[in-house]
């Protein structure tokens, strides 16, 4: 029986060049299960909507830059009640035919999941670690300042390199480039906290929805992204990180966070024990 098509996606765009997005527009209609892809422009002018070229598009223009948690926000109240699944996407992801099927197949049989993501890789096909801990400030600040010789081991602990990225395993932390929820699930526990313009938006909705449902990393498909690491390059896009990091941990805990260390105790648990999850 075909499944009736009942995932919503969400693009947010700011300045972005319209060749660079085709692609995966194109990756995103492709599927059958979508309804509705949403593409929210936060940028100055309504040019983008030389996008919306399909009729499951619907373009949103802000005339505003109201971040990226507050742009994919838009897109999931108009999903609630006419959609089961919302998909978040970073403009510089790509995936090929079947990518977004694995995942809706997935959360259809796992009712007790309200977030996954798949593999995600660089271009060249090398892994990208974007399974993590909850992270403590060192993870988030001490290692973006600190040369990596003197952090390699403690990123590839927060990283989670020894799972070997090979398995199904429930992960508190999931990036927030290709998010696949549940409505459901988001419903409950609130979209994103729009106190994050950019950064630390996805730590803490994974965080949230970690408490009622499980997030889970589900390699089985895969997705590549380019992953520009803006605030590497642009002291504006730095202030940004840096700022939202404080906001993260003002809201949930600096040193003494007991839920961050009761939950990433158990993760690491599950890791060592090679547990397997359904």
């Amino acid at each position: 029986m075909k499944s009736i098509p009942n995932l919503t996606c969400s693009i947010v765009l700011y300045k972005h060049s319209p060749g660079n997005l085709t692609g995966l527009i194109k990756g995103v209609l492709e599927c059958g299960l979508v309804k509705t892809l949403f593409l929210i422009d936060n940028s100055p002018t309504d040019d983008l909507k030389v996008l919306a070229t399909d009729e499951r598009i619907k373009y949103i223009f802000n005339n505003a830059n109201i971040g990226y948690g507050g742009g994919h926000n838009i897109a999931m109240r108009k999903a609630l009640g006419f959609a089961k699944y919302h998909a978040v996407l970073n403009p510089d992801i790509m995936f090929n035919p079947g990518t977004l099927e694995g995942l809706y197949d997935y959360m259809e049989t796992h009712a007790d999941v309200g977030h996954v993501m798949p593999k995600i890789k660089y271009p060249d096909g090398s892994i990208q670690h974007l399974c993590k801990l909850i992270p403590t400030p060192f993870d988030l600040i001490a290692r973006r300042f600190v040369p990596e010789r003197f952090t390699k081991k403690q990123t590839a602990h927060f990283e989670l390199h020894d799972s070997g990225y090979n398995k199904l395993m429930e992960v508190p932390y999931l990036s927030g480039c290709f998010m696949f929820f549940r409505i459901e699930t988001v419903q409950k526990i609130g979209f994103f906290d729009e106190d994050f313009f950019m950064y630390s938006e996805d730590i803490d909705i994974s965080r949230r929805i970690y408490k009622v449902a499980k997030t889970m990393f589900y390699p089985t498909v895969e997705a590549i992204h380019v992953h520009e690491r803006g605030s590497y390059k642009n002291t504006r896009l730095l202030w940004i990180h840096i700022v939202n990091i404080i906001r993260y941990f003002n809201k949930w805990g600096w040193f003494f966070d007991k839920e961050r260390k009761r939950i990433n105790k158990k993760i690491l648990q599950q890791i060592k024990n090679n547990k397997s999850i359904d």
